[in-house]
């Protein structure tokens, strides 16, 4: 029975995630941030038991950050159409993501994991803080002090974003999850194919 409670609290976070979407678009976001928490804590949970009892599953590998990434890119999406936080964090946000997709794409089926570091770790971190911040701030209307610290919090969740993508980047190419050797084979028989036509 234990080994089926981290899939079902990966499906738990999908499941909630129309409701934080919900409570954003009509302004209860108090409920919003409960319901943001219990996100985090279903994931923090999710995580601890898979690893303590040794049950993590190809279903969890793929689909628990699957799950974060929806979670964090939905409610940003819900803050920025609601004029909450600027257009410019969330492309940012996207363009990472769909960066690392890219990279995902190509490192599949090579037998290659790239573990995730501290970086990123952090920058999640930052972004859980922020959001729930955005979501404080507005619903108890607090000054624009409080929300030039939530900005500053974005900020550096944003900084670290950067950060962990160029190491992500870094580790692909360095460690040798890229062909050095392909790629100038590539570029030298591209350069041979020019010189024939």
């Amino acid at each position: 029975m234990l080994k089926h409670v981290p899939n079902a609290l990966t499906i738990i976070r999908f499941l909630l995630i129309p409701f934080i979407i919900v409570n954003i678009f009509t302004g209860n976001y108090i409920m919003a941030f409960i319901i943001f928490t219990l996100s985090g804590i279903t994931d923090i949970a999710d995580g601890f038991i898979a690893r303590k009892f040794n049950l993590i599953s190809n279903f969890g590998k793929l689909m628990d950050p699957l799950a974060d990434k929806l979670t964090q890119i939905c409610t940003i999406a819900s803050l920025t159409l609601i004029d909450i936080i600027p257009i410019w964090i969330l492309v940012i946000v996207l363009l990472k993501e769909l960066i690392m997709i890219a990279g995902a794409s190509f490192l599949y089926g090579k037998d290659v994991v790239v573990y995730s570091k501290w970086y990123g770790k952090l920058a999640t971190v930052l972004f859980y803080v922020a959001i729930v911040f955005s979501l404080l701030i507005n619903q108890f209307n607090l000054g624009a002090i409080w929300s030039n610290l939530d900005l500053g919090i974005f900020y550096l969740a944003l900084f670290a974003t950067v950060f962990s993508l160029i190491m992500y980047i870094k580790d692909v190419y360095k460690k040798g999850f890229i062909d050095k050797q392909d790629l100038n084979k590539e570029v030298t028989i591209d350069k041979k194919e020019r010189k024939k036509k």
